[in-house]
Order: structure tokens, then C-alpha cells, then sequence
């Protein structure tokens, strides 16, 4: 699926090349519990203070995985920028890992229902999570996060709508966008980012 063919379907699509340049942003996250815990990190914040947490708690720990979130006190992962809610989050997926509780791998074989279905089981996990998890992390194609607040700000900027967009007209204006709806929000994220960045130069 091209940019081409979804800027066909919808002409905001072009919009968003031209004011943000060709697609080149990297959205990828890794796949597992590292990506998983990445989208508990970069809930509420932004994606630059996100990264630059990670960075923390990579250096910190020197290697992420359920063991060393489990044998790191709360002080050092409040220092890597971990709330005390986070935390607690954290330590659990960590000790759904060890325990057997969260298998990855049949949740990655699931349709996108079922895998949303299953991870917001987990305590910390909610659709927003879930649904970037599997966009980012395991390139789902047809994944819309409507509750996004980026990609509502940004629907309604490009749309020209008066009020931001409720999650049912999200939905209505991406049917035609099926089943590419995971490029149509990354050029929505594209776009509003490239707004943000060029409204900090301008300065």
C-alpha cells in the first residue's frame, strides 16, 4: 500500500506531505515485552520526553527484560521517569512474563479484536496501548486509534472541521481508508508533528 494510492482516496493525505515532507519518521517499536513496556513509558507523554526516558532506563539497567524491571527498586525506576501508577504497571506485565500469564507469541496470532481483546486484560494496558503496540510493533496494517488525541487534532485540522472529532466520526471519515488505516495514522501523525516542529522554529 502506497502513500500515493491513500492520498487517491482522500486529497488530506497530500496535505500532509506537503507540509511535513515525504513519510520518513520512524514509528517502528519492538515487538514483545520491551515494546509493550515502551507504550506503558510513552503513555501521556510525548514521544521526544519518551524517548529520552528510555534512553534513562536502558543505560540504568543495561538490558530491559521482566528480570531487570523485577530486581530494580521503585526509586530507580521513578528515576528513569516511571510514575509510581507506571511502576506498578511495570512489575506487573514483568511478572505476567515470568509467570507464564502473557504469551507474546498467541497474541501475535490473534485477528486485531482478539489481540485488543487480550492485552488490555492487563492491568495498565488500555486500547490506546494496545492498539499502537500492534501498529508499531507488529506493523499491523488496519489499526485506527481514534482515541489518540493527535489523530483527533489532526482529523480536525485537515478536515477543517469547527470541534474536534468524536470517536464514532473517526471512524466514518477512515471506512473508504480500510484496510490501510495504520498509514493513514502515521501520515496524520506525520502531520501534526511537522506543525509542532515547525511552529517551535518559528520562535
Amino acid at each position: 500500500m502506497s502513500v500515493e494510492h491513500l492520498t487517491a482516496l482522500d486529497p488530506i493525505f497530500a496535505e500532509c506531505i506537503r507540509v511535513g515532507g515525504p513519510l520518513q519518521r520512524d514509528f517502528s517499536r519492538p515487538s514483545g515485552f520491551v515494546g509493550l513496556l515502551r507504550m506503558v513509558m510513552e503513555q501521556q507523554l510525548s514521544t521526544k520526553v519518551a524517548l529520552v526516558l528510555w534512553d534513562k532506563l536502558l543505560t540504568r539497567l543495561g538490558d530491559v527484560t521482566p528480570a531487570t524491571i523485577l530486581n530494580s527498586d521503585d526509586d530507580a525506576l521513578r528515576a528513569c521517569g516511571f510514575s509510581r501508577q507506571k511502576v506498578g504497571y511495570a512489575r506487573g506485565l514483568a511478572e505476567a512474563v515470568v509467570a507464564g500469564r502473557l504469551d507474546f507469541a498467541a497474541i501475535h496470532a490473534l485477528p486485531d479484536e482478539e489481540a485488543i481483546a487480550a492485552l488490555v486484560t492487563l492491568k495498565g494496558i488500555g486500547r490506546w496501548s494496545a492498539e499502537v503496540y500492534l501498529m508499531m510493533a507488529q506493523d499491523r496494517p488496519d489499526i485506527w486509534p481514534v482515541g489518540d488525541l493527535a489523530i483527533q487534532l489532526g482529523v480536525q485540522r485537515l478536515k477543517g472541521w469547527t470541534d474536534k472529532p468524536t470517536p464514532a466520526q473517526l471512524l466514518a471519515v477512515a471506512e473508504p481508508w480500510r484496510p490501510h488505516r495504520s498509514l493513514a495514522a502515521k501520515l496524520v501523525w506525520h502531520h501534526y508533528v511537522s506543525l509542532q516542529e515547525q511552529a517551535k522554529r518559528a520562535r
